[in-house]
């Protein structure tokens, strides 16, 4: 039987989605993950920021081409982690997640964080697990308010409920073995993830119809949906507005960049 030390697992998305990206084109790249932003590689800040928080206790950088990335030179010091692993992925990005909590050497909890996610800070790490023990699955969220009044106006996908209006910040725990049930639904469903009202068709009309009204606030969309899928499901609210940018476009970039130097 394998043992598996305490603690949580962090797997890293550092693989790339089929087409050009246009953020690793612009800077003549191929991989998305070792573009640099504000004299780092993005996958590099990301993974700093894991091996900071103590309740991290092993990280997984899944992509297509893993083993490669830890070459790059800014990633020296992460190859030479022993608590920094990389595994190949396979063809689709819940079916990476599931083998991997799957695995015994794996063991749960599992955060789940993308390596384009590069304001991730160890508070909020922390602030997100101590936030997602309740439920199967947890969902970070930032408020659009306090997004808005950390970096300005930005467009980003807003997903809006009666609460108001949140965006994601590409961080998810996976706490008991019911998370997979949500992971093989995402599986199916994974194009529509930028719309909430195309995810809530494939829930049924009376869920799709009561967001569409705004009838429901976050939490209990989350819960209605957990519901339906057999696995519990709750956002949590991040009190860093800025950890809702990621780097999906060249202005996220831009914005990304001032941000740290911002940040010092």
């Amino acid at each position: 039987m394998t043992h598996v030390p305490p603690g949580w697992t962090a797997l890293v998305l550092a693989g790339q989605r089929p087409g050009i990206d246009p953020v690793a084109a612009q800077f003549g790249l191929e991989a998305k993950a070792l573009v640099p932003v504000a004299g780092e590689v993005m996958l590099g800040r990301v993974l700093m920021a894991l091996a900071d928080t103590p309740e991290i206790a092993r990280i997984i950088v899944l992509a297509q081409n893993a083993p490669e990335l830890l070459l790059h030179p800014h990633l020296a010091w992460a190859a030479a982690e022993p608590r920094i692993s990389a595994r190949i992925s396979g063809a689709t990005i819940s079916g990476s997640v599931l083998a991997a909590i799957g695995d015994p050497a794996t063991g749960l909890p599992v955060l789940v964080t993308t390596a384009d996610n590069v304001m991730l800070t160890p508070a909020s790490v922390t602030e997100f697990i101590g936030g997602a023990g309740a439920s199967d699955v947890s969902v970070a969220l930032v408020e659009r308010a306090r997004l808005e009044a950390a970096v300005g106006p930005n467009r980003r996908t807003w997903l809006t409920f009666k609460d108001g209006a949140f965006t994601g910040a590409n961080l998810f725990a996976l706490t008991a073995p019911a998370a997979a049930n949500a992971l093989r639904f995402w599986e199916k469903v994974e194009q529509d993830r930028k719309s909430v009202l195309r995810l809530a068709s494939h829930f049924g009309p009376v869920l799709m119809i009561k967001l569409l009204a705004r009838r429901m606030t976050v939490h209990q969309a989350l819960t209605a949906a957990g519901a339906k899928l057999g696995a519990s499901a709750a956002p949590v609210l991040l009190s860093d507005g800025r950890m809702g940018v990621d780097v999906d476009k060249p202005e996220d970039h831009a914005l990304a960049e001032r941000l740290l130097a911002e940040r010092g």
